[in-house]
């Protein structure tokens, strides 16, 4: 379906930093660059706008969202919040089969490369997916679709400036951050992987916010 196909190519190139942060999606631009329709294109960027990647502005059209957009604070906010809550409640009601899923999620994270060049400047899509699963896995001990609904919504949400982050703070050292958390949720101390969690999120959010 030719709407998808420009949906899908629309949201890769936003993903990939082809439209930098703030810059207008304007879509005659975009008809003429991918030879379709504008109504084909205005679709494809109402759907770019509910995934959270575009904001459609009064009287203004569609833009990628900037750094200083004041919904990463509050999706971190939101995940700071319930995050480490539902992460305790997974180490407490986990089984031996959650604990052999987290260290499995954690070894293909290790093992992902975070950049590949045909990929451009930003975090791959492979590590992307890995990145997610150990994240979800960690807490999917908790047993409670809801929370776990939640968790995903707010994933996905956050996920254009998970990459703007990864992008602005490269010296970040991501596998002795995701190393701690396995270490603590393994060894059952709530404490420390709830504090692990946290500042892993704060961390983020920081390079959001950082020089801009």
């Amino acid at each position: 379906m030719l709407s998808e196909q420009v949906y899908t190519r629309l949201r890769d190139a936003i993903m990939r930093g082809d439209h930098a942060p703030g810059a207008a999606l304007k879509p005659q631009d975009l008809a003429k660059e991918q030879g379709v329709s504008l109504a084909v294109v205005r679709e494809a960027l109402v759907r770019v706008v509910g995934d959270g990647l575009a904001d459609r502005l009064p009287n203004r059209g569609f833009a990628v969202p900037a750094f200083s957009d004041r919904r990463w604070q509050e999706i971190t906010e939101a995940r700071r919040t319930i995050e480490p809550l539902v992460l305790r409640l997974s180490i407490e009601r986990g089984d031996l089969d959650w604990e052999a899923r987290v260290r499995a999620a954690h070894h293909r994270l290790s093992r992902t490369p975070p950049f590949v060049p045909e990929e451009g400047e930003y975090i791959s899509g492979a590590w992307s997916e890995a990145h997610r699963l150990f994240h979800r896995t960690l807490l999917d001990g908790c047993g409670n679709p809801v929370l776990l609904e939640t968790f995903d919504r707010l994933w996905t949400a956050s996920e254009l400036a998970r990459r703007w982050a990864a992008h602005r703070a490269p010296d970040r050292d991501h596998l002795a951050e995701h190393r701690l958390l396995e270490e603590t949720a393994l060894a059952r101390d709530a404490d420390a992987a709830a504090e692990a969690l946290t500042r892993h999120l704060t961390l983020t959010a920081a390079a959001l916010t950082e020089g801009s």
